[in-house]
């Protein structure tokens, strides 16, 4: 993701700004063990690692395991300790008051879906008289793409009629951090870089102007890190 990001943040500096690749990775899906009772400590170090890089969507795997009474309240173990832990994942954003009803109610019942707990198979199978992406156990068949037994529609619906809002939290929020980091950085490198010229003028320079030259260098490193601190203060806020 930090290579993606380098070469984007490249890209926007030189002269075909206009057609930059954008290989950014615009969504993570996490994949939770349906055996845990919640999060483990390595998922807990690896999404902290990477909610500010990245949208993390978390899914449960092999949820065919587990009862619907299970799958729900392992999901509210997850959120608990997601929120406990002060890790961000991707939100989907609010629906606004014009939109038409069964818009509005997709995306709820999106939001309530959330941590999605899936299925998959890519083996077709004969349930109630048609083929069917699923799985065949002694008690019976589990149907990829039946919303009783998956999230699996959920989690795609959610991919793709959203990809847009993701793009643009990985361009405003993530990639943005990214770049301000990297300016920072740059801006302290210059400012050192221009002190360390300075030093070496300093024998023909006397040392009451030496001392105002160094004032002013530090403050205008000061001013930039106050800025830079200011907008990623901002960003982390959205």
């Amino acid at each position: 993701m930090d290579d993606q990001f380098e070469k984007f943040f490249h890209g926007e500096r030189g002269l075909n700004r206009r057609n930059i690749a954008d290989n950014r990775v615009h969504c993570c899906f996490y994949f939770i063990s349906p055996w845990g009772h919640g999060l483990k400590p390595f998922d807990v170090e690896f999404m902290k690692q990477l909610h500010q890089k990245v949208n993390i969507v978390p899914i449960i795997a092999k949820a065919d395991v587990l009862t619907k009474t299970e799958v729900t309240q392992l999901k509210k173990r997850i959120l608990e300790e997601i929120k406990l832990n002060g890790i961000k994942i991707y939100t989907l954003p609010e629906v606004d008051e014009d939109e038409e009803e069964s818009y509005k109610e997709e995306v709820r019942q999106l939001k309530a879906a959330m941590p999605f707990a899936v299925s998959g198979s890519t083996t077709f199978v004969e349930a109630k008289g048609k083929k069917v992406r699923g799985r065949v156990y002694p008690w019976g068949v589990i149907e990829i793409e039946n919303p009783e037994h998956s999230d699996f529609v959920k989690l795609r619906t959610m991919l793709i009629a959203h990809m847009q809002d993701l793009q643009e939290v990985t361009q405003e929020v993530h990639y943005e951090n990214y770049r301000l980091q990297k300016l920072a950085v740059e801006a302290k490198a210059g400012a050192k870089a221009e002190l360390l010229i300075d030093s070496t003028l300093s024998r023909s320079v006397d040392g009451d102007e030496m001392k105002r030259i160094l004032e002013e260098k530090e403050a205008e490193l000061r001013k930039m890190q106050e800025l830079m601190a200011k907008m990623q203060a901002e960003i982390h806020k959205n």
